[in-house]
């Protein structure tokens, strides 16, 4: 019998705080647009706003709090963000109580949250790399994105329960308590983590502050993929809501339905995350990444085919669940070969870079498509998003890099 890998109990504490708060960030999926439109009677101008401030306000106040992290102890960081997410949504459901819960406050929320999102991500992603040995960061990843799948597939079904049951604010206390159960189980790790890098000047400087770009965009391996991911995870996110209208507007599905085909549809997340490490061992991991990247890109278009009834149901949930299952393998591959080649000393302020743009870049692709379905059509959008995506993969890196090279660095680089 095949026993699961051991990766020690540090990473156990790692993982189990990991689950915690991906379980309640899926659980409380799209809780303040509700709690905007069910108690505080917004419009939809005041709820795209809400969810688009949240991405690029957070980006914004996080660009500078890469450099600071890259030469501090990760593990209080990361505490530190876990606090600050369980303490800041917190102050909704207090305001709630007292009577004076605003939509500025959800906003400023919002941004708080996005913020310690980011920070949290790039501090976590280079904790990850000292903690685990190089060729253990596959299978770490590959349990984070098995996690995923899972609170993905379990927590919107249980969230709409818990909010049909007792409101549109139980979700947002589950998160925030989810945050704490996170910051205890980064505590639990215990032991002495790895000093940080030194730090070359005592003073920030401009420099510092775009220096994680700096470095993506001079490495040969990174900047491909910088720019493949940013625009594959902005074209998919920037559909979304459209298609939402497509299918409970347009196409009269009931939500039953729609919470049927995302959820069986998770399932691909759950085999392709499974299947990574075979598949890595057998092809090696430059392939697996250009073939599931590729891959991932192809199925989108079929979304603006959907049509009515049990056929067009059934369509829906094969086109999803090869985009995730495509997602499953790729996610945890890429997550290895972006820390694999990145400097040790460059880490938090590179994943800091690609989680900013990231973020920016879905807004505003997010805002872009909207008017776009303004002015063509839903369906219309949909497809053209999907026609893009298929030229996606001419971003992927296509020569595998040399083995036992070490990661290049860019010419020029300084402090």
């Amino acid at each position: 019998m095949r026993h699961r890998q051991s990766l020690g109990r540090e990473f156990g504490w790692l993982w189990a705080a990991f689950a915690a708060s991906a379980a309640g960030t899926w659980l409380s999926l799209d809780a303040f647009p509700l709690i905007a439109v069910l108690v505080l009677h917004s419009g939809t101008a005041q709820v795209s706003v809400l969810s688009a401030a949240g991405l690029a306000a957070g980006a914004l106040i996080a660009m500078p709090l890469g450099p600071w992290v890259e030469f501090r102890r990760k593990r209080p960081v990361m505490v530190g963000m876990d606090l600050l997410r369980f303490m800041a949504l917190l102050t909704v459901p207090a305001a709630y109580a007292l009577g004076g819960l605003t939509f500025a406050q959800l906003v400023v929320v919002s941004v708080i949250v996005a913020a310690a999102n980011i920070v949290f991500t790039a501090a976590s992603g280079a904790y990850l790399k000292a903690l685990v040995r190089p060729d253990d960061l596959l299978v770490a990843n590959g349990r984070f994105e098995t996690t995923t799948w899972t609170a993905t597939a379990l927590g919107p079904p249980l969230g709409g329960v818990a909010i049909g049951a007792f409101g549109p604010l139980t979700t947002v206390i589950a998160n925030a308590v989810s945050f704490l159960l996170s910051a205890l189980g980064i505590r639990a790790i215990g032991g002495r983590e790895a000093p940080p890098p030194d730090r070359p000047a005592q003073r920030f400087t401009p420099a510092d502050v775009v220096e994680g770009w700096r470095y993506i965009l001079g490495h040969p391996h990174l900047r491909p993929l910088f720019f493949n991911t940013g625009l594959v995870n902005a074209l998919i996110m920037a559909t979304m809501p459209l298609l939402t209208v497509l299918l409970l507007h347009d196409l009269r599905f009931a939500p039953w339905q729609y919470g049927l085909a995302f959820g069986v549809s998770c399932i691909g997340g759950l085999v392709g995350s499974r299947l990574v490490r075979p598949l890595v061992t057998r092809f090696g991991q430059h392939r697996v990444l250009v073939t599931a990247g590729t891959l991932r890109a192809c199925w989108s278009l079929g979304l603006g085919f959907i049509g009515p009834g049990p056929w067009g149901l059934a369509v829906l949930i094969v086109v999803e669940f090869g985009l995730i299952l495509c997602m499953g393998v790729f996610t945890p591959v890429f997550a290895t070969y972006r820390l694999a080649h990145t400097a040790t000393d460059r880490v938090t302020r590179t994943l800091s870079a690609w989680s900013i743009t990231s973020s920016t870049t879905t807004a505003a692709m997010t805002a872009c498509w909207g008017l776009l379905a303004g002015l063509t059509g839903t369906r219309t959008a949909i497809i053209l998003a999907g026609a893009l995506l298929l030229a996606t993969p001419l971003l992927l890196p296509r020569r595998a890099p040399a083995p036992q090279a070490a990661p290049r660095e860019p010419v020029g680089e300084g402090a």
